[in-house]
């Protein structure tokens, strides 16, 4: 549940100054992985805003992972685009990476490199390609410093006069194992919205990844994992 409001970055440029929006997911994942993924929350609910100004853009998000008698987590990414002239699609990227668990934290991470943006005549149609150096922080015991590199892509599509939108992202970054061996992480997370109205919005987002989820079951060697969840927006 995150980075889907990027893909709307011009497009908030040329319409508004901003665009904010609250999200509750239900989560199906451990009902489809009933041993891997068995501690896996329900219920996530999702905050974002999107603000330019004349220098650029602000953008975060806060995900808080819900159970029946916890706030599991809070996770939240913020990042700061910095234009690189007043016509040109390309922009510095600055961002921090981190969070707090009911059992710890998450390991925290900087990012910093450069970003494309673009968009259609109309803006039915955005794009963000984004290539960063990643630098992770010890952050909790068993974990360690080191760099790492991420590219990220953005995108959005209006369609059926703006009634369905389809949007999300895509991350790829070196991570690594609990052996210190490195890995491809792969995290995708589209999602597929019908709006009701300008304001509310019900839809699905389906989450892919590969060596990112956790897998609870010692005798399970799975890393890929496909998590769908059905859910409601409200936009501000």
């Amino acid at each position: 549940m995150k980075k889907q409001i990027l893909s709307l970055l011009l497009f908030a440029v040329g319409m508004t100054a901003g665009a904010q929006n609250i999200q509750v997911h239900y989560d199906f994942g451990r009902n489809i992985y009933t041993g891997e993924e068995s501690n896996r929350q329900k219920v996530t609910i999702t905050l974002e805003q999107f603000k330019a100004d004349k220098w650029g853009s602000w953008y975060y998000f806060v995900d808080v992972d819900l159970s029946s008698h916890f706030t599991e987590s809070a996770y939240t990414e913020i990042s700061r685009e910095f234009n690189l002239g007043k016509q040109s699609p390309f922009a510095a990227h600055i961002e921090y990476d981190g969070g707090l668990s009911r059992n710890g934290s998450f390991q925290q991470s900087a990012l910093v490199g450069a970003a494309y943006n673009g968009h259609t005549a109309d803006f039915s149609k955005t794009w963000s390609v984004q290539l960063l150096y990643k630098q992770f922080f010890k952050s909790y015991d068993n974990t360690h410093a080191y760099a790492s590199a991420q590219l990220t892509g953005v995108w959005g599509l209006n369609f059926l006069n703006n009634k369905m939108r389809f949007s999300g992202f895509i991350d790829f970054w070196r991570g690594e194992k609990a052996n210190n061996h490195g890995c491809l992480v792969i995290l995708s997370e589209p999602q597929l919205w019908y709006n009701f109205t300008e304001h509310f919005s019900v839809g699905t987002e389906w989450e892919f990844s590969n060596n990112f989820v956790y897998n609870s079951d010692p005798e399970s060697t799975k890393t890929f994992f496909w998590n769908p969840t059905l859910a409601v927006k409200w936009n501000f």
